[in-house]
């Protein structure tokens, strides 16, 4: 299994946070390098069996040979499908570690890292299908780039931003990374707030090329349908948009964080908060690991 692949955040707290016993069904969700894959193997039993999701065709090479393992390639959207096509009803635990893998990052030809500035606008997890950020930023009207890197980018300047774009592609259409860091150079600080903005510009397109948002949705409905009571569900995420989504369904069964009260005024919730207060890596992992930085680990147990 390779370690350059990706260093996993969070590892034993989150793994720990699965409540693994010998015999449990776990489900992994984000199997990327297959850090956390290996971890959970190492507390199964031979009646224990870890299911591991990924839609990127370059973390076949992770694939472990052990017989309790087995690999789904897939987006994590299906994980109800494919759980119930391995003949699988119900599970004891799923881990989703939802931060972009530094292979991704350091990889030059997919398109998620500015670094790389004659690499294609290309950011989809999954190569085979669907819309890249150069389809986009070539299509979308100006209304609809400035809602994504509004509500996905956080980026203050997105409609300025988005009127800049759509002037731009009449003259030329957007194909490299350079082609988008000149039309952003002109919104950009200095320094550290340079960076920021270009990877909040970023973040924005990736989420919007992998429909992000929704398959977080999906996956986290699913797996709360899956999950048996007392279930454990363990989420890692990385930025703001994506640990709202997860705080407001692990404390109220829905996405806007909307209580709901039975007869006698009790909340009703469909799972119960391992962890009130959000778990965050250690000094040590941050120095070790910098991309871990913006982890935040959330545990909760199905009633």
């Amino acid at each position: 299994m390779a370690d350059v692949y990706h260093i996993p955040a969070l590892l034993h707290e989150s793994v720990d946070g699965m409540n693994i016993h010998t015999d449990s069904i776990c489900v992994d969700v984000t199997f990327g390098g297959g850090g956390h894959s290996k971890e959970i193997l190492s507390r199964l039993g031979r009646k224990g069996h870890l299911y591991a999701f990924d839609q990127d065709a370059d973390a076949v090479n992770n694939i472990p040979k052990d017989d309790k393992f087995t690999f789904v390639r897939s987006n994590f959207c299906y994980l109800k499908n494919f759980i119930k096509y391995h003949g699988v009803n119900e599970v004891d635990a799923i881990l989703a570690d939802l931060g972009v893998s530094s292979h991704h990052f350091d990889a030059e030809d997919r398109g998620f890292s500015f670094r790389f500035q004659d690499s294609s606008l290309d950011m989809r997890m999954n190569r085979e299908g669907g819309k890249t950020a150069s389809d986009i930023l070539n299509t979308y009207t100006e209304q609809q780039l400035a809602d994504i890197f509004y509500l996905y980018g956080e980026l203050k300047q997105s409609r300025r931003i988005a009127s800049e774009i759509v002037k731009i592609r009449k003259e030329k259409p957007y194909k490299k990374i350079s082609d988008l860091l000149d039309t952003l150079t002109p919104f950009l600080g200095r320094g550290e707030k340079e960076k920021k903005i270009l990877a909040q510009a970023f973040q924005a397109l990736r989420i919007e090329v992998n429909e992000e948002m929704e398959t977080l949705k999906e996956m986290l409905n699913q797996g709360l349908e899956i999950l048996k009571p007392g279930g454990r569900f363990v989420v890692i995420t990385y930025h703001s948009l994506e640990d709202r989504l997860v705080k407001n369904f692990f404390k109220t069964g829905n996405f806007e964080g909307k209580i709901e009260k039975d007869f006698f005024g009790n909340f009703e919730t469909p799972f119960k908060l391992i962890n009130n207060k959000v778990i965050v890596p250690s000094r040590e992992e941050e120095e070790r690991n910098p991309r871990s930085r913006s982890a935040k680990l959330r545990i909760a147990e199905k009633k």
